[in-house]
C-alpha cells in the first residue's frame, strides 16, 4: 500500500482510539479500546522502516533511524510534566481529546506531503533526487516493487519463518525492550518510593534516563554510517549493537542499591542509553536483510520486541523480592543483554530474505 498511505491511516486510527479513550466507561471497555490503539501505533515503525528503505540512502541509515527513534523518547521525556498540566489545567478526558486532534493534524501535514518514491515528489531537486536513486541499494540498483496479493504475502511469511537472522533480530530486540520498557512504566514509582520523593521530583528523576535513551539512539545511529562508510559492513551494525547491550546490562546491575536517587537514575541512564544504542543497528539491519519486504521484517522484529515491552510489567510487579527489593529484575535485564550480544555474533547481513 505504500507508507504515505500506511502512515497517514495508522497516525489517524490511534488518534481515534486516543481521543476514544476519553469515553471509556468501565475497565473492560478501556482495555479494548486501548488495545485497539496499540494495533495502530505499532505499524509506525514499520512504516517508517520502509520510508527508510525507498527514501535514505544506505550508509546514511543509521542516523536517520536514530533520529526517529530519538523523537519518540523526547516525546516520551516532554509528556510526564507536559500532559500533567494538561490534565490539571484541562481535566484528563479533554487532554485526550487535544492529543487526537494533534494526531489528526499530522496525519493531515503527512498526506499532502510525503509521497512513497523520490521520483515522484516534486519538492526535491534533480540532483538531489538521482542521489536517492542511486544510492538506496547497496549494488546503486533500483529495489524491485510489486503489486502484493495474497500469494506473495503468505511466501513472504514463509520465508520470514525460515529466517535464522530474524529470529535472532527477535530475540535481541525483545532483550533490548525488555530493558527499555522499565523507563516508561516502572521508573516512575521505582525511584518515588525508593528514593521517597515527591510526584514532581519523580517526574524529573524519570525524565533523564529518557533523554539518554534519545542520546543514545542519535549517538549510535551516527556510529553506525561513520563505520559503514569506513567499509566496515556487517560491524557497523553489530559493534555499536554489542557495546549498547554491555552497557544496558552494566547500568542494570550497578543501579542497584545506590545510597541516592542520582547515583541510581545516573546508572539507569547509562542502562537506558545502552538499550537505545541497539535500536538503529537493528532496524538497519532488519532494512538490510529484508529489502522491499522491510516492512514486514522489521515489524515482526518490532512484534517481538512489543512482547517484551509487554512482559517487562509483569516482570517487575511479580518476580520475587529479596533484600535488594527487585533486583531479581534488574539482573533478569543484564542477562538478557548478554544473550542478545550473542544474537548479534551470529547474524549474517548476507543472507538476504529473498535469498533464503
Amino acid at each position: 500500500l505504500g507508507s504515505r498511505g500506511v502512515l497517514t491511516a495508522v497516525v489517524a486510527s490511534w488518534s481515534v482510539f486516543t481521543g476514544m479513550t476519553a469515553m471509556a466507561w468501565n475497565f473492560s471497555s478501556l482495555l479494548v479500546i486501548r488495545f485497539l490503539f496499540g494495533a495502530g501505533e505499532a505499524g509506525a515503525f514499520p512504516g517508517l522502516a520502509k520510508v527508510a528503505y525507498a527514501w535514505i540512502p544506505v550508509q546514511e541509515r543509521g542516523l536517520v533511524k536514530g533520529i526517529n527513534f530519538s523523537g519518540s523518547r523526547i516525546g516520551a521525556a516532554v509528556a510526564m510534566p507536559l500532559i500533567s498540566a494538561l490534565i490539571v489545567a484541562l481535566g484528563w478526558k479533554v487532554t485526550f481529546l487535544v492529543l487526537m486532534l494533534v494526531g489528526f493534524a499530522w496525519s493531515t501535514f503527512w498526506w499532502c506531503w510525503f509521497r512513497n518514491d523520490p521520483a515522484e515528489h516534486t519538492g526535491i531537486s534533480d540532483s538531489e533526487r538521482l542521489y536517492i536513486l542511486a544510492n538506496r541499494q547497496k549494488d546503486g540498483s533500483m529495489p524491485s516493487e510489486s503489486k502484493a496479493d495474497w500469494g506473495s504475502l503468505l511466501w513472504t511469511t514463509v520465508l520470514m519463518l525460515k529466517s535464522k537472522n530474524l529470529w535472532l533480530m527477535m530475540t535481541q530486540y525483545f532483550a533490548s525492550n525488555f530493558t527499555f520498557f522499565f523507563s516508561l512504566t516502572w521508573l516512575y514509582p521505582y525511584v518515588k518510593s525508593t528514593y521517597s520523593l515527591g510526584a514532581i521530583g519523580a517526574g524529573y528523576a524519570a525524565m533523564i534516563p529518557l533523554l539518554a535513551g534519545a542520546l543514545g539512539n542519535v549517538v549510535s545511529g551516527a556510529w553506525v554510517d561513520h563505520l559503514y562508510r569506513r567499509g566496515w559492513g556487517d560491524w557497523s551494525r553489530k559493534l555499536p549493537a554489542i557495546i549498547g547491550f554491555l552497557l544496558a546490562a552494566l547500568g542494570m546491575v550497578m543501579s542497584l542499591n545506590q545510597a541516592s536517587v542520582m547515583g541510581a537514575v545516573f546508572w539507569l541512564s547509562i542502562a537506558i542509553f545502552g538499550a537505545d544504542m541497539t535500536l538503529s543497528p537493528s532496524w538497519s539491519f532488519c532494512i538490510d536483510i529484508g529489502g522491499r519486504n522491510a516492512g514486514a521484517v522489521s515489524g515482526t522484529m518490532n512484534m517481538a520486541g512489543n512482547l517484551g515491552s509487554a512482559i517487562t510489567a509483569l516482570a517487575f510487579a511479580y518476580m520475587p523480592k529479596s533484600s535488594q527489593g527487585n533486583a531479581a529484575f534488574f539482573y533478569t535485564a543484564a542477562t538478557l543483554s548478554l544473550l542478545a550480544i550473542g544474537c548479534w555474533l551470529t547474524v549474517n547481513s548476507a543472507k538476504k530474505l529473498e535469498s533464503i
